[in-house]
């Protein structure tokens, strides 16, 4: 066996040899001792650090109560927690339609480039589809990854988590490429779920406040509607105000008011709606046109009387392609209008919250309408039971009273001597023949609101007025007995009233008008203006249905450039025997 021990007389030992190497290795495992005790004190601050920043990222983000900026927040307090460059945050509803689109690390050039945003496929599908986290190394290798549009950045990394508050999904967090260059890590996938929380409760406060803030809206809308209508405005004054606030409310880009040619006619035979209010300029141009019903979303909410949601609303003269909001204006089994609101394709669906806000508030504006037009009728009864008793005090006392003059002065021709007396007394007798018959005439015109007589005048007033919103100012005027005109011959002048004033407001773009009724042997109607005159391509639909209402009615039809200016508009029939 060999001898390991060191030759005698040299005065060194084993031990003595190795113990240089023990300290050396001594020093080497502490050495590598401190290097790992300052690794883990390092990853203890650093991930210190990096709770403070999830406390300090999760403060902000539940601190405010407006949802665009919380979206906002949210987004950069994600991005700055674990050092992405690229972040981003999609909210959708209860059916996953894309609501909202946050991005951050694009600036505006490069989102110009870009074009439209996201429409929840690919990857941000699946995580709306199945929202659980989901970290990749490479986004291109993922199954279901599509690619990125033209002009979009390289993205590599990529982190989604999903925002949820309970059990329902609210949106998904996506992050991309950290700073650094190294793939998201377990550590801020956990740091990002736990921010995805805080957000989910952020973003339900938000929507809650919004939702209070927007119903709050809504009730000083209806409440301000109610209040003009019950004051005692017009019809046209307050179809305005709805549109108005309707387009406020909802963000819309054009609103438009249709009401039926009678409200009386239960909502299932409504055929055709005329267009008597618009809001926005893209809409200008269809003031008095008629809708037909016939197989259109339209009928629809007539009926059932709830709103509802359109992806295109087609009318010609609207220059708005997109989406459009229908609410009905209906109290009872009737239908009093639809408000149409038009949006541009870029605008998103409305909400659930929001559909059920609009149908309060068109149901409050229609039980508006309802009760304002029941308080007009309470006074209408009014005034009809005021001239009975006037044409009855008439008819007791002025007329028989002027008949004993009359007859006193009839029995005064004989004995006067002086044939030109006689003369001035027989044409006396005469003039108060004609007072009487006169009074007689209003007797029996102030009778006719009660006996169901054709009440012409306030159809003709009721046409006029339903363009009163429009700039236009009106005056009408009556001359005769209105109540000879027949119930037919009423309807035709109501109709030939209601095109004329439309045309007036519709192509001649007139500012004033002049509607004249006049009854003596025939019913004769002159409408003037001082607009441009019809226009080169008018479409003359609705003259040729004047002119065949005059035909049918054995009358006449004209209509002419007026000596002032503008046009003027004659149409005449006979009255009935």
């Amino acid at each position: 066996m060999a001898d390991n021990r060191l030759p005698v007389g040299t005065g060194l030992t084993l031990d003595s040899g190795l113990r240089p190497l023990r300290q050396t290795l001594s020093q080497l495992r502490l050495r590598e001792l401190l290097v790992e005790v300052q690794e883990r004190v390092e990853q203890i601050v650093e991930g210190r650090d990096r709770l403070d920043g999830l406390v300090e990222a999760m403060l902000v983000v539940t601190s405010g109560l407006d949802l665009d900026a919380t979206l906002r927040t949210i987004v950069h307090s994600a991005t700055n927690l674990v050092d992405a460059r690229y972040g981003a945050l999609e909210v959708h509803d209860r059916d996953k339609r894309v609501l909202q689109f946050v991005y951050e690390g694009f600036d505006e050039e490069t989102v110009q480039r870009i074009g439209h945003l996201p429409q929840g496929l690919g990857i941000i599908g699946l995580l709306i589809d199945e929202p659980k986290p989901l970290r990749l190394d490479d986004l291109s290798l993922h199954p279901a990854s599509v690619g990125f549009p033209a002009n979009h950045p390289p993205m590599s990394t990529f982190l989604g988590v999903p925002v949820r508050v309970r059990d329902m999904s609210l949106g998904t967090l996506y992050l991309t490429d950290k700073t650094n260059g190294h793939p998201f890590s377990d550590d801020d996938e956990l740091l990002v779920q736990a921010l995805a929380a805080a957000a989910g409760i952020a973003i339900a406060n938000a929507r809650l406040y919004q939702q209070a803030t927007m119903r709050q809206s809504w009730i000083e809308a209806t409440r301000d509607i109610a209040t003009e209508l019950l004051s005692g405005a017009e019809p046209a004054t307050v179809f305005r105000l709805v549109a108005e606030e309707a387009l406020k409310l909802t963000a819309a880009d054009a609103a438009l008011v249709a009401i039926p040619d009678d409200e009386s006619v239960p909502a299932a035979d409504v055929t055709e709606l005329l267009v008597i209010e618009t809001v926005g300029s893209a809409v200008a141009s269809v003031m008095g046109q008629v809708i037909s019903l016939a197989d259109t979303a339209l009928a629809d909410v007539c009926v059932d009387s709830s709103p509802k949601q359109v992806e295109k609303f087609a009318l010609d003269g609207v220059d708005v392609a997109g989406p459009a909001l229908l609410l009905p204006l209906r109290a009872t089994d009737t239908c009093a209008g639809v408000v149409v609101l038009l949006r541009h394709d870029s605008s998103g669906p409305a909400t659930e919250d929001q559909l059920e806000m609009m149908a309060a508030f068109s149901d409050q504006a229609a039980l508006a309408l309802q009760l304002a037009s029941s308080q007009r009728r309470m006074r209408e009864l009014d005034v009809v039971t005021e001239r009975d008793r006037i044409a009855r005090d008439l008819h007791d006392h002025v007329i028989q009273r002027l008949f004993a003059v009359g007859l006193a002065l009839q029995a005064a021709v004989p004995r006067a001597r002086v044939p030109e007396v006689q003369q001035r007394l027989s044409e006396a007798v005469d003039d108060l023949q004609g007072v009487i018959q006169d009074i007689r005439t209003t007797i029996f015109d102030l009778h006719g609101g009660s006996q169901g007589i054709t009440r012409l005048r306030q159809r003709i007033d009721a046409a006029v007025a339903q363009f009163a919103g429009s700039g236009l100012r009106t005056s009408v005027q009556f001359v005769g007995p209105l109540s000879v005109v027949d119930n037919l011959l009423a309807d035709h002048a109501e109709a030939v009233v209601r095109e004329a004033v439309s045309n007036a407001v519709r192509h001649a773009r007139a500012t004033t008008l002049m509607v004249r009724v006049n009854v003596a042997d025939d019913l004769c109607i002159e409408v003037s203006d001082n607009g441009c005159g019809m226009p080169d391509q008018f479409t003359a639909s609705g003259l040729i249905n004047l002119r065949r209402r005059a035909e049918e009615a054995g009358g006449a039809f004209a209509i002419e450039g007026a000596a002032s200016g503008g046009t003027l508009l004659r149409w005449s029939a006979p009255l009935l025997q």
